[in-house]
């Protein structure tokens, strides 16, 4: 017998990116951070309706080792501070109106929506000296100043800041084009054990 197929759900939209959607970008070619031995760099940012997502490039000097494909990630064990290995690549962004979100908060409840910004980790790859990963941020940030943060330890990478105007990001989020919209699917069932 044939079996049915699975029950599509509409994603939450902090979980990630609008299936469907395609978003208005902001070119950033930006050099978040550079020590002698790494450097931190911003290529793009795709802003939808929901949020964005940014593409962190990262990239070493011929010396030094290969990258870890989990230096995005926080597998909270020894290491830095606040248990944070060194080898992890810290993140972070500030809203304009004081809300904070990190890549090291860990992963969004769900169903239920935050309550405050989160950021997802995304698709990545690379190899040896060079490592592209993405992030997804929601919600789309209110107007004024974003400041990009990130800090690097075992790459000495100082804790380092960037700002640019959100309003770039709007102007995006306003060029976003929904192709295939997902809003006649139902939404995630609702689990009472979630906390």
């Amino acid at each position: 017998p044939e079996l049915p197929a699975p029950q599509r759900y509409r994603q939450p939209p902090w979980v990630g990116a609008p299936q469907g959607t395609l978003p208005g970008v902001v070119a950033l070619e930006l050099v978040l951070a550079q020590s002698e031995r790494a450097a931190v760099c911003l290529s793009r940012l795709g802003a939808y309706p929901t949020g964005f997502e940014f593409e962190v490039l990262t990239m070493t000097a011929g010396d030094q080792p290969e990258l870890d494909p989990m230096l995005f990630h926080n597998h909270i064990g020894p290491g830095g501070a606040g248990g944070i290995p060194d080898e992890m690549l810290r993140l972070g962004i500030q809203f304009a109106d004081g809300a904070k979100v990190t890549n090291t908060g860990g992963f969004p409840p769900h169903p239920r929506p935050p309550d405050s910004p989160i950021m997802v980790p995304g698709g990545g790859g690379g190899g040896g000296g060079y490592w592209r990963q993405s992030q997804w941020v929601w919600p789309l940030p209110p107007p004024g100043p974003l400041t990009l943060v990130c800090e690097w330890p075992a790459m000495d990478i100082p804790l380092t800041r960037y700002q640019l105007d959100a309003q770039a990001i709007l102007d995006a989020a306003a060029r976003s084009q929904v192709i295939f919209s997902d809003d006649h699917l139902p939404d995630f069932p609702d689990d009472d054990t979630t906390p």
